[in-house]
């Protein structure tokens, strides 16, 4: 009893420029659900232009589609490589696409495999759609070169509180499951029957009503303290330094000129990523400034520099200072970013690629983890472009961190949503681990963000600050830092399961049920 094939079923969006259109409809409204314009509600139904125009395609057609939008939804979420030249953003965004392209195929073909009775099996492929979606961002924020975690869309949620406890349970990737769930549930209602939208009505209503008790039963961690934590922003320059302001060392004097302002006795101390350019931060005249603010404030300090390795590479350095000025811990960057702190193939792509000279030399990636003792209380150091991982940041609060501290310079991307962009994602860190996040910015945005994610101190870009505050620290496991990825293992599962059902069932001549049937890619029962 042979299937209806996808390509036999009607195509709502008729036309290949409509099906384009509505592809790169999905990465405009994705792009908006993001800072800077920040919708962040737009991400429930962004991706259901895309989702029905995957209607009835062929995996070819639907990758071409997902490329699409993915290319329009990046292009806009790191516009800000715009100032590193078309050079940076143009292959930036269209290699990212290339995630989404996949993700769509294998929509498609496994839509394409499988047919089915509407009525009977309306859901089936709004979880695999969401699964694979999810997936595919597991992959992007891992390979290759240690991956790129910014563009996931569940970052959208880092302002609303119901769907960002979600992190708390299964991390972002649940997140980015249940949003997708949601776009694809609101797809397959398009052009379904009636009794199909009234399944997906009540999947919605189900879905929303568990959020909204978990999100009402959200447990908080167990206070372990207060610590009074001093933040240094002092980089108001929003451009490159002129070789006068270098050699002048304007950056040190500035936060050295700000940590003068600081009264009474501090717990932290925090100078931002590149607070001391150019200045490598094992300089004695910086270790002696930064000693005497540790012993003036009995506070630890808590610096960052670059520090050269034995190889002639350089390392990425966070360096504590306890209450005396001893230096009792260093942390260097362990995930570094390709293409800004070292360039892969560099010897042949510097061959045909001029910019790349403003990256002279490699940064080394270090081993050990930055988990530093604060008096009784333990913090986790992490240095800007880490801050997007979560199981690094996870791991970190299982090994006994109480609070989080970022250190950032996201200067190079001016006034651009870079910075903001970059505190979503400390908000969702936050959430997940159920600990309090310090993002220490040299030239702003800094902000403060409690255990649930919330921001409850921001500066402004671009203007020396000081943030002093009273902060909470936490112990406790959330379920994400208890289980960790088992989202991605699950869905994982569920397509794996679907796959080898599609096997045994062609082997045998049975049908069925497949994902065709949840978009409304199957219009008919099919035929005897």
């Amino acid at each position: 009893m042979p299937g209806l094939s996808l390509t036999t079923g009607h195509n709502i969006i008729a036309g290949r420029w409509a099906q384009r259109g509505s592809a790169a409809l999905t990465g405009v409204l994705l792009g908006l659900s993001r800072p800077g314009p920040d919708i962040g509600v737009l991400a429930f139904v962004g991706c259901v232009p895309l989702l029905v125009a995957l209607r009835g395609v062929r995996p070819r057609t639907a990758a071409a589609l997902g490329l699409v939008a993915g290319s329009v939804y990046y292009a806009i979420v790191v516009s800000w490589a715009w100032y590193f030249g078309a050079i940076a953003i143009v292959p930036f965004a269209l290699v990212l696409a290339t995630y989404w392209a996949a993700a769509c195929a294998c929509i498609s073909a496994l839509a394409t495999s499988n047919s089915s009775r509407v009525a009977r099996h309306s859901l089936t492929v709004a979880f695999a759609t969401a699964a694979l979606f999810t997936l595919w961002e597991g992959v992007v924020s891992r390979w290759p070169f240690g991956g790129f975690s910014w563009g996931e869309i569940g970052y959208a949620m880092h302002d609303l509180a119901p769907m960002r406890s979600l992190a708390a349970i299964g991390g972002l990737p649940l997140v980015s499951f249940i949003v997708i769930l949601i776009n694809a549930l609101i797809a397959q209602s398009i052009a379904a029957p009636r009794r199909v939208q009234l399944r997906g009505a009540a999947s919605m209503v189900a879905i929303i009503s568990l959020i909204g008790l978990w999100f009402a039963s959200w447990p908080r961690m167990t206070s372990t303290g207060t610590s009074r934590v001093a933040m240094l922003q002092g980089n108001d320059i929003n451009r490159d330094l002129t070789a006068q302001e270098i050699a002048s060392l304007t950056l040190p004097r500035r936060h050295f000129a700000l940590a003068d302002k600081l009264q009474g006795e501090y717990d932290l101390i925090v100078f931002p990523e590149s607070g001391f350019h150019p200045e490598v931060i094992d300089d004695p005249l910086i270790v002696a400034r930064v000693q005497q603010y540790a012993r003036k404030h009995t506070s630890f300090v808590l610096a960052n520099g670059v520090a050269e390795a034995d190889d002639g590479r350089a390392f990425n350095r966070n360096v504590l200072f306890d209450r005396t000025g001893s230096q009792v811990g260093t942390y260097e960057k362990r995930h570094l970013v390709p293409f800004g702190e070292w360039v892969p193939w560099r010897n042949t792509l510097q061959r045909y690629i001029g910019s790349l000279e403003r990256i002279p030399r490699d940064f080394k990636a270090g081993s050990q983890d930055g988990i530093f003792s604060i008096g009784s209380h333990k913090i986790a150091t992490v240095i800007c472009f880490e801050s997007a991982f979560g199981p690094q940041v996870r791991a970190s609060a299982r090994a006994g961190a109480e609070l989080i501290v970022v250190s950032t310079n996201n200067r190079s991307y001016r006034r651009s949503a870079n910075s903001a962009q970059h505190i979503a994602l400390g908000q969702i860190r936050a959430a997940e681990t159920g600990r309090s996040v310090l993002h220490a910015s040299v030239s702003g945005a800094s902000a403060v963000i409690d255990d649930r994610g919330r921001i409850t101190h921001r500066t402004e870009m671009f203007r020396n600050d000081i943030v002093s505050i009273d902060t909470h620290s936490r112990s406790g496991h959330t379920l994400y830092m208890r289980w960790g990825e088992w989202v991605l293992w699950a869905c994982g599962s569920f397509i794996a399961a679907l796959v080898v059902a599609n096997i045994r069932h062609r082997t045998t001549g049975r049908r069925i049920p497949g994902p065709a049937s949840t978009l409304g890619l199957v219009d008919q029962d099919p035929i005897p």
